[in-house]
């Protein structure tokens, strides 16, 4: 027990640092932005979704099914909000359970001594677990390990009371439920019960390769062969219903994501494919360099035989093979076995396999079984029984390794990475017991002991480094872009594009800007980093620039409705209307198939109806607006905020006189934001309209509540006081407005409006003057000017502003008639008109 409670404390110890940890990368995917972790979803939503939240069944899907860990982040978020240090606990607390569980099954292999306890250490101090600790989504790798030991442990104990025991089925049911339990948690976990196959055939039973045949068609076997079926029946179901959950049909992922699984070439995807397991192994073996994301070109394709890293392949298969035959081979007339002789096979001691009392002289382990089975055969057992042997710990441990890491190797289905650091967290337990008993192998052997002490020592030093490079690594994951930082020189375009999202919510534009080109120069045609690029040059008022990015982002990607949105966006702001319309309609045509973020596209794809819909209503299409914002509110997706579609639907109505309609979608905005200041000031419109003053008033001055620095408001509200004749009110309103808003035209504008209206003349000339600075080429506004020059008797200004004014719009009657009005007011008073 000592060596369990000292392996999770270090596990704890190691990734306490992690609980001040912010969210990072595919945290915010999974956790901020997933709707199913909102109380307002009904909860079994999770059970038909995917990790990130997308109809399991559509194309776009990763078919990621993890109900349990989706639904432990639903249970961190009703208890802790957002709050990021509840779901770093959560995780911390699930690797301490696990190292705990995985140093309780290495005492079964490795007896309660000090190899068990370096076991325990090893895994606990790894580096190759951060990302599955540290970055939250690993949880789910963190609990399906959970369930998968569990499953496993129990099917040992199923193994020890088989034959004698009702009981024994109930804790072969215990290993189902957690295998099922396990692959809930991600999909890998239904390998358990292929590792517990392995364990009751080469380590229980301890049969050899040639042995397995023949001892199924004995009798006394019968045991055993039922035991596989149960499990190959469960196991078979699990995945068949899986495959059934999930529509029939594998994910798609971008060739971004697995270049190797996108490459032409058969001889490239053949000699990657095998050469990524060796890259696997040597990031458990030496965790020197590890990346948050091993996409792109992070490693690049084996594309010749010539390749100097197929002698890694080759070097890799050729050691698997040589512990496969150690593990496997036929035992030999008489050999020694752990320090024990053994003739024809079977040792001397009447137990579950040998160990040596060289290594435990006190190693022998109470067992907590009343009777065992060798090889079919019900022995009785006395209080004690011994280890297995090196051979078949071998086989397990290999197993262990293996087995599970096969669902990403890309030979049933291809998979959305070429390295994923968290995916090595089940086999990163078969290959700390394949360390652990090699270095006991060598202990044992050899004879001197200062080369004992000198294998004991390496093995205490390989944990002490792990442990390092551990605490070191999980500095990394402290923030984004200390992450994203360390990720650079493994994958500069990901790593790059991901810091230039971080450096520019910091309001670092320069460095973001500079950030964004440098993932573009190592990979140019990313429609995320263009799109990113355009958006950060659209926010800095570079509009052409912008433009020119986010036209290379739909080259690269025809289907990112973002890129449309702004787009449509920046056209419509600079006047071209018939171009900004076709981009939204294109936009809205676009469908969410195969797109990794649906959410996120159908969002898109309504502000484009939206945006669609503002562009007629301006237009004075209301009609078509109102056809547009019904499209929008039909596509609309469940996280789409619709307060200002409402509200605009509102707008429509009120412009075609249905003012009942209008009221509807008005209270709609409302209901759906109860603190939506342009619904407050609509709607207090429409009551002032309908008559109901009092209540249209109390709607103004919550919306001056709501944000008092918004000049829109007291406009609003003094518009209002100027028709019910309170003038001195309205002019204070509007003067207010105007300081508030000083650099928008129509706040400004309006303003000036209320204030003549007021008689406040010389205030009115003020704001009509800063009016025509805002938009010189604005003929209403010159025109405006003008007439309030008239008004305060400076005759010759307003002439110029009347003249400018019907430059840039020669047919207006009013302008014409201001103009000739002054003409005859001037000539009486002797001045020099233009006309003379």
């Amino acid at each position: 027990m000592i060596a369990e409670l000292v392996s999770s404390a270090l596990g704890l110890a190691l990734y306490l640092n992690t609980l001040s940890a912010d969210f990072c990368y595919d945290d915010s995917r999974a956790i901020k932005t997933n709707q199913d972790l909102l109380p307002e979803t009904p909860w079994t939503h999770i059970f038909y979704n995917d990790f990130w939240g997308t109809l399991l069944t559509h194309s776009g899907s990763h078919k990621s099914y993890r109900p349990l860990c989706t639904l432990s982040f639903r249970l961190n978020h009703a208890i802790g909000g957002l709050n990021p240090w509840s779901y770093h606990l959560v995780n911390v607390l699930l690797h301490a359970a696990v190292t705990g569980l995985f140093t309780s099954f290495s005492k079964i292999l490795l007896g309660d001594g000090y190899w068990t306890f370096m076991a325990g250490l090893m895994f606990a101090s790894h580096p190759i677990h951060t990302e599955a600790v540290a970055g939250i989504v690993g949880r789910a790798d963190v609990g399906a390990s959970l369930f998968f030991l569990l499953s496993l442990l129990c099917y040992i104990k199923h193994c020890s009371t088989r034959g004698y025991s009702a009981r024994t089925w109930g804790w072969f049911l215990g290993t189902g439920l957690c295998a099922g339990c396990s692959m809930l948690w991600k999909e890998q976990g239904v390998t358990v019960l292929a590792v517990s196959a392995v364990y009751d055939v080469f380590v229980f039973h301890r049969l050899k390769m040639k042995q397995i045949l023949p001892a199924i068609y004995k009798r006394k076997n019968l045991s055993l062969f039922l035991s596989i079926s149960l499990l190959t029946f469960w196991g078979t179901s699990l995945l068949g219903a899986r495959l059934y959950w999930m529509g029939n049909k594998p994910p798609s992922f971008s060739n971004s994501d697995n270049p190797a699984a996108d490459s032409d070439s058969l001889l490239a995807r053949t000699l990657t494919f095998f050469y990524l397991p060796t890259k696997n192994l040597w990031l458990l073996l030496c965790p020197d360099t590890l990346s948050f994301d091993w996409s792109m070109d992070a490693v690049p394709l084996l594309k010749t035989i010539c390749d100097w890293r197929n002698l890694h392949t080759v070097a890799f298969y050729t050691g698997l093979l040589l512990l496969a035959y150690y593990g496997l081979k036929s035992p030999s007339i008489e050999r020694e076995c752990n320090g024990k002789a053994v003739t024809n096979g079977k040792q001397n001691a009447n137990g579950h396999s040998c160990h040596s009392d060289v290594e435990y002289r006190n190693s022998e382990i109470k067992s907590s079984f009343a009777s065992k089975v060798e090889n079919g055969i019900k022995n009785n057992v006395s209080e004690r029984t011994q280890l297995p042997s090196t051979e078949n710990i071998v086989v397990l441990s290999l197993s262990l390794l293996i087995i599970p890491f096969i669902p990403a190797t890309n030979l049933f289905f291809y998979v959305g990475f070429v390295i994923a650091e968290r995916v090595l967290y089940i086999p990163s337990m078969g290959f700390c017991l394949l360390i652990t008993v090699g270095a006991r192998a060598l202990y044992v052997k050899v004879q001197k002991r200062f080369l004992k002490s000198l294998i004991f020592y390496a093995t205490a030093t390989l944990i002490v480094f792990y442990g390092l490079k551990t605490a070191i690594r999980n500095g990394d994951w402290q923030n984004e872009e200390m992450l994203y930082r360390s990720g650079i020189k493994v994958n500069p375009a990901k790593a790059w594009g991901n810091l230039g999202n971080v450096l520019k919510s910091q309001s670092k534009i320069s460095e973001a800007e500079s950030a964004y080109r440098n993932a573009l120069y190592y990979r140019s045609n990313m429609a995320d980093m263009l799109y990113n690029l355009g958006l950060l040059l659209q926010e800095n008022s570079r509009f052409a620039e912008a433009l020119h990015y986010y036209k290379l982002a739909i080259g690269s990607r025809p289907t990112l409705a973002s890129a449309y949105l702004n787009t449509g966006i920046i056209l419509m702001n600079q006047g071209k209307t018939e171009e900004a319309r076709r981009t939204f309609l294109k936009c809205s045509e676009i469908p969410d198939e195969n797109l990794k973020d649906p959410h996120a596209h159908k969002s898109s794809v309504t502000s484009c109806l939206y945006n669609l819909g503002k562009l007629y209503h301006e237009q004075g299409r209301y009609e078509e607006a109102l056809s547009v914002y019904k499209e929008a509110i039909q596509k609309m997706p469940r996280q789409f905020a619709p307060q200002s579609l409402y509200n605009m639907m509102g707008e429509a109505y009120m412009r075609l006189s249905k003012l009942p309609e209008a009221e509807h979608w008005y209270m709609e905005s409302l209901k759906s934001k109860t603190d939506h200041i342009p619904a407050h000031l609509t709607y207090g419109k429409l009551l002032a309209l309908t008559g109901r003053k009092s209540e249209a008033e109390k709607f103004f001055l919550k919306a001056i509540e709501l944000d008092p620095t918004k000049g829109n408001c007291y406009m609003h509200y003094g518009q209002f006081l100027l028709e019910e004749a309170r003038l001195i009110e309205a002019a204070e309103m509007a003067k207010k407005a105007a300081e508030l808003d000083s650099t928008e035209f129509d706040v400004v504008f309006n303003a000036a409006h209320m204030l003549r209206q007021a008689s406040l003349n010389e205030a009115a000339e003020k704001y009509y003057d800063l009016a025509a600075r805002l938009r010189p080429n604005y003929p209403a506004a010159l025109m405006n000017l003008g007439a309030i020059l008239h008004l305060n008797g400076r005759l010759q200004k307003a002439e110029a502003n009347y003249l400018r004014a019907l430059q840039l719009k020669p047919d207006d009657v009013i302008t014409q008639s201001n103009l000739r009005k002054l003409w005859n007011i001037m000539e009486k008073q002797g001045l020099k008109t233009s006309k003379t």
